[in-house]
């Protein structure tokens, strides 16, 4: 258990990136050969707690820092910065061959300003992913000022002061952009009209997360402007009907995930148009979608392609709905969950998807410890969820 080559091998293979997070405390044998190589850290983010950090010693941060160099580690997580001087301390501390090393960063409840982000993004000359969730300092016209446009991975949540010029700053300021990610409940269609044909080519990820104002006009303006979108998310974007859904099932053909989770005035007429022209739809989501029925269902149930379905918190549909799911034979995730009108003996009707690798019953009142048991017992290679 000392030996440096079979060490290298033995946590490899037998341990995963988070299992090794303990284990060079083990020796300095074990912390040497864990700190070897990058490999061993691969997926793992560095996550610098701001609050704990102010008040260790200036050697423990120090020790902190230098084994995110000497780990090789590529994504940092920055939480709870308390104001600019939390960032120009991860700026000072890390060096200029680490910093260009990280790919990915994040900024979680920071007040962050401008300035503070700006000299992170400097700093870090590596950077294709970044994330800012509850960074309420941070402006549309810092955005303006310090995106890059090698950034291709982008994520948006809770920033108070982002809004249209913000979406206006991504559009302008990141030719090579594959994957947008966007919470902003004050943004409206007019934002999506920043978007042009020249994304068309690399834009693939659209996620809009709780954009209350956008409407039909909205999705007008994504099905023109971004017609090669592979996956796409209008979660919470509740000013959607089936008008809108119907333009992205016509002018999205490419479409393999279609998340339209708490879009309240979604019915079956838009699983209808889902059902007859995304032909290449692996994933739907369709959670809190209470108007829909079993009719829906069985428009969903004809789509070949449909590996995943989800189907929470869906008030209306009943053990008939499911008689047609079970003739999805390629269906390999479902969730059912808190969908309170199913009964023990319409769920049992699931043991005809035997292709099923995971079943999310959780909340269901017509669920019993018998029906899980069965259902273990004729799936047991399906994960059920209770």
């Amino acid at each position: 258990m000392m030996d440096e080559r079979f060490l290298a091998r033995f946590f490899h293979v037998y341990f995963a990136p988070s299992d090794r997070k303990t284990l060079p405390q083990v020796c300095s044998v074990w912390r040497d050969v864990l700190y070897s190589s990058p490999r061993f850290w691969t997926g793992l983010a560095m996550v610098a707690r701001c609050r704990e950090l102010r008040g260790a010693t200036v050697e423990s941060r120090r020790r902190f820092y230098n084994s995110v160099h000497v780990r090789g580690m590529d994504t940092v997580v920055l939480s709870g910065a308390a104001s600019d001087d939390d960032a120009l301390e991860l700026v000072r501390q890390l060096s200029a061959p680490a910093a260009r090393r990280i790919h990915s960063l994040s900024l979680r409840c920071c007040a962050v300003t401008d300035r503070g982000l700006e000299s992170l993004l400097a700093h870090m000359q590596g950077l294709f992913q970044l994330s800012l969730s509850g960074c309420n300092e941070v402006t549309e016209a810092g955005l303006w000022a310090c995106l890059s446009p090698r950034i291709v991975s982008l994520g948006i949540a809770d920033c108070i002061n982002i809004a249209d010029e913000a979406v206006g700053a991504v559009a302008q300021l990141l030719p090579s952009l594959y994957e947008f990610s966007l919470q902003a409940y004050h943004v409206t269609d007019a934002a999506l009209g920043y978007f042009s044909p020249k994304q068309s080519a690399t834009l693939s990820i659209l996620r809009l997360h709780s954009c209350w104002e956008l409407t039909n006009h909205g999705v007008v303006n994504i099905v023109h402007s971004l017609p090669n979108l592979t996956v796409l998310s209008l979660s919470g974007c509740s000013k959607i009907t089936d008008d809108g859904v119907e333009l992205v099932a016509e002018n999205l053909p490419k479409l393999r995930s279609l998340d339209i989770s708490w879009c309240p005035r979604i019915t079956d007429a838009a699983l209808e148009y889902i059902a007859c022209d995304l032909t290449q739809l692996e994933e739907l989501t369709l959670d809190r979608c209470v108007h829909i029925t079993d009719i829906g269902v069985g428009y969903i149930s004809t789509m070949l392609s449909l590996n995943a379905l989800y189907l929470r918190w869906c008030s209306q549909v009943r053990d008939f709905g499911l008689q047609h799911l079970c003739g999805m034979r390629n269906l390999q995730t479902l969730s059912l969950a808190g969908c309170p009108l199913l009964t023990s003996s319409g769920l049992s009707s699931l043991i005809q998807l035997r292709h099923l690798r995971e079943l999310e019953l959780t909340n269901c009142p017509g669920a019993s410890q018998e029906l899980f048991d069965y259902l273990r017992e004729h799936l047991p290679r399906c994960l059920v969820i209770e």
